[in-house]
């Protein structure tokens, strides 16, 4: 049986028990996407890593009381336990610091001229996803950058699909109005 065919729920079992093993293939499997999630809601690379740190504690630790007759998939709650730790340190911020959500936008053209436009684009979307409530940025950012269902993100914000889908509606008509806004306003001054 190849790692892939172990899953989640069965390698925290064998980490409840004590077995590294199983520990280094959850953290190799989950680390990289997990972080850039933190790092894009926390919009610092360090904090990020620290959340992680902390996340993988937590999964070494509540391990042994893993229930495998629960409902919730081991990534749906470890979306919540990193989303928390981000929620966290973001409570502990000072106001006035500036929360940038996401880095970078991937593109496989790499020309000049489109690295401008990911970076406009990028420090656009950091901006306008700034301007959000919390509640309504991480859902946005769950569903359309992490690409969970909204069932999901439901389970992760531990909030119900409803309250969820209410995020993202006004979340996405919030966006739509600012930058709806920005381009009647560049229209103004280009015209």
């Amino acid at each position: 049986m190849g790692t892939d065919a172990i899953t989640d729920e069965d390698l925290m079992l064998r980490i409840g028990e004590g077995d590294q093993t199983a520990y280094g293939m959850l953290v190799d499997r989950h680390l990289s996407l997990n972080l850039g999630y933190a790092t894009k809601l926390l919009g610092n690379s360090a904090e990020g890593e620290e959340v992680m740190q902390e996340a993988f504690i937590r999964v070494w630790k509540h391990a042994a009381k893993w229930d495998p007759a629960r409902k919730t998939k081991f990534t749906t709650w470890f979306y919540r336990v990193v989303t928390n730790l981000c929620y966290d340190v973001c409570r502990k911020r000072k106001p006035q610091e500036n929360v940038e959500i996401l880095e970078n936008i991937p593109s496989s053209d790499t020309g000049a001229e489109n690295i401008i436009a990911v970076d406009q684009r990028s420090a656009q979307i950091k901006k306008v996803l700034e301007l959000l409530p919390q509640r309504q940025s991480t859902a946005i950012m769950l569903c359309y950058f992490q690409g969970l269902s909204n069932k999901e993100a439901a389970e992760v914000m531990e909030v119900s699909l409803n309250a969820l889908e209410s995020y993202l509606v006004r979340g996405r008509r919030k966006l739509a109005e600012i930058l709806g806004a920005e381009r009647d306003q560049l229209l103004k001054e280009i015209g």
